[in-house]
């Protein structure tokens, strides 16, 4: 019996020193960082103790440094504002570390510095407030991005709102993919103004702008001349205005930096005192980087941020004027290679000078949830690269962008998109509520033609994506050839369901909703609603064997389905969807050889909507061999004038096999 309870009591001692073990390891695995805490200090405590001995850390980079003598660790980061001096990097010794906001504070992680030292003064009739900035001055900072009060603040523009036109181009190109390094201007719209050397254009041309520094003004000949050339052939009434000029610093909350001085002049708000308003300036380029090595077999996996800000990041274009498309340069101000099976959840990137969050080479099973990004000069998120990489450590595959709000972009780099995936198979974009942006929505694919393609068995579904081309404020649009969703070259298993797009606008050409350009092949668009676009619900440029099933398009102005080129297979099957429209025609395009398959589809045209396929009236087009078993009737919206578009009980679409879907 006494050697039972001897037994008893070892085991029971062995429990608890195991216990005690296994707390030491919890308390050992949990560091705070505070804005009143101490790199000195240990780092255990949330706050600091009484006689301030011992509490939280002061900086991000010493509790990662602890965090990675530990397994698993988690660091809390207190509410307040942490200035970066450098980008917070992550490497393989921080897999398994979460990055977590403490409780229900927020955390900001920045990359700018506060502005203080204010003085006012009147130049010229103004009143302003002033700040010299010496560091500006001595040729080691320039930046283009104020934010006042968590306000972005625009640089001093002409004109205030709206678009001037370019009036005519001197440099003749034979090229549309040729730039000019001049333009001329209506009477009026740009002078050698005094502060000329600061001052930019920014002109939009096709789907692309030139970001371009102006050199000389010849007012008398009314042309303007650049350092470099614009990134596309510029033509007559492009649309471009003109920023950083002291002279158009005119309305309240403009502001103006001159690089020869060092000074920088704001128009205050109404009742704006900037000795007590809260001014950052963008210092750092980016703020996170994770480096993992792909080529070492070297990931950064399960790491977790969570609830965490991140902002006051400025990227800039060094030599040129811009990108070829979607301002794929731009990178992100969280940027990640090697990346595995990591999560940002519920954060947000706000206020940066970039695309939000990259994952580059070699990010596979990451997760972006619940976050939310806007403010941002570039765009969303960013999975994958333009090359093609042939191994598959390299590759980028299988992350997910979910729950997530992504808005108000492009706000510097006009043709970023809310989410581009480029040689990335397998990624799922679900949930996301996409608004206010200048070109596209989603973008997936970088192939053109028939090529070698990776984007294959992307899946985006139940996103809501509007406001595309055209901001919800009514600016807009600056950019043509757009969609709600852009995709290129081989997408082999890719879906694109559920989804609704609306009020897309093209400025010349090209605002539609689902947009399958050059060598687009067998991806799938089914039960999306498509709705207020300026060109089109659906248009094919070219490709093969795609299938365009049980959709609703209504309410596109010029038209409402294009096909641009023939080719001798099958360019795509349109099936089982409904077209509603009041202007415009049914169809348009080059239809060529009618190696395209339209069959049991429904379509109703109301007031000025023409029933024709191009020149060809509804009789024709079936003569043709298109749309054999389809319909003209009305399809019995609930309220179509007010964009309900679910079917009443008696709906004719269900003759046609038209499955309702939620939207």
């Amino acid at each position: 019996m006494i050697v039972k309870k001897q037994i008893i009591l070892i085991i029971a001692f062995c429990f608890l020193t195991l216990a005690l073990e296994v707390n030491a390891m919890s308390a050992e695995a949990v560091f705070y960082v505070a804005t009143n805490g101490n790199d000195s200090w240990s780092g255990k405590l949330a706050l600091p103790n009484q006689d301030e001995s011992d509490g939280p850390f002061a900086t991000l980079t010493k509790a990662r440094d602890m965090a990675r003598q530990v397994e698993n660790a988690t660091v809390y980061v207190r509410g307040g504002t942490y200035f970066l001096n450098e980008p917070l990097v992550f490497t393989s010794k921080d897999s398994g570390t979460t990055f977590s906001a403490y409780q229900n504070e927020t955390p900001v992680i920045s990359g700018g510095k506060h502005l203080i030292g204010w003085k006012q003064v009147e130049i010229d009739g103004k009143n302003l407030w002033a700040l010299e900035i010496p560091e500006v001055k001595d040729g080691k900072w320039f930046f283009r991005e104020l934010w006042i009060n968590g306000e972005r603040r625009t640089r001093a523009r002409h004109p205030n709102t709206g678009y001037l036109k370019i009036v005519d181009v001197i440099e003749k190109t034979e090229q549309w993919h040729q730039g000019q390094s001049s333009f001329k201007f209506a009477d009026g719209d740009i002078k050698a103004w005094k502060t000329m050397e600061d001052a930019e254009v920014v002109a939009m041309c096709r789907w692309v702008d030139s970001h371009l520094p102006i050199e000389s003004v010849d007012e008398a000949e009314k042309v303007v001349y650049f350092p470099y050339k614009s990134v596309f052939q510029l033509a007559t009434n492009d649309p471009y205005y003109v920023e950083n000029a002291f002279e158009l610093l005119d309305v309240p909350g403009e502001w103006y930096l001159s690089k020869k001085t060092g000074m920088l002049y704001y128009m205050p708000m109404p009742d704006e005192n900037m000795n007590k308003a809260e001014a950052i300036a963008p210092v750092l380029e980016q703020l996170v980087l994770l480096q993992g090595k792909p080529e070492n077999n070297e990931f950064i996996e399960n790491m977790v941020f969570k609830g965490l800000t991140f902002s006051h990041s400025e990227w800039w274009l060094e030599g040129k004027s811009g990108f070829s498309q979607a301002s794929v340069g731009v990178p992100g101000a969280i940027y990640g290679e090697g990346v595995h099976n990591c999560t940002w959840e519920k954060c947000a990137v706000a206020h940066v000078g970039n695309y939000a969050i990259e994952l580059s080479r070699g990010c596979k099973g990451n997760r972006i949830q619940f976050c939310d990004l806007s403010d941002l000069a570039g765009g969303g998120v960013k999975i994958g690269e333009t090359t093609i990489r042939d191994k598959e450590a390299d590759q980028t595959s299988n992350n997910q962008i979910l729950d997530c709000h992504i808005h108000d972009g492009g706000m510097i780099f006009h043709p970023a998109v809310g989410v581009w995936i480029g040689q990335s198979p397998d990624n799922r974009i679900a949930y996301n509520h996409i608004h206010d942006f200048y070109y596209t929505g989603v973008s997936i694919g970088w192939t053109w033609g028939y090529g070698p393609a990776l984007a294959t068995g992307n899946l985006l579904e139940s996103n809501h994506i509007h406001h595309i081309g055209i901001k919800s404020n009514g600016d807009g649009p600056i950019l043509s050839d757009m969609a709600g969703v852009y995709t290129l070259g081989l997408h082999k298993g890719s879906v694109i369901r559920h989804n609704v797009f609306h009020d897309i606008a093209g400025i010349q050409y090209g605002g539609w909703g689902i947009y399958f350009d050059e060598g687009t092949t067998h991806i799938l668009a089914e039960n999306n609603l498509v709705y207020n676009t300026t060109h089109g619900g659906f248009h094919q440029h070219y490709g093969k064997e795609n299938v365009f099933r049980n959709n609703i398009i209504a309410f596109a102005r010029d038209f409402q389905i294009q096909r641009s080129r023939p080719e001798e297979h099958i360019s795509f099957i349109f099936e089982n969807n409904i077209v509603y429209w009041d202007k415009g025609l049914m169809v348009s395009g080059n239809l060529g050889n009618f190696n395209i398959v339209f069959n049991n589809n429904l379509y109703w045209n109301v007031g000025e909507g023409q029933l024709k396929a191009n020149n060809l009236s509804w009789e024709e087009w079936q003569k043709n061999g298109m749309d054999q078993d389809s319909i003209t009737a009305d399809p019995m919206f609930v309220d179509p004038e007010n964009r309900d578009f679910r079917l009443k009980p008696n709906s004719p679409a269900y003759k046609i096999g038209f499955v309702p879907f939620r939207f």
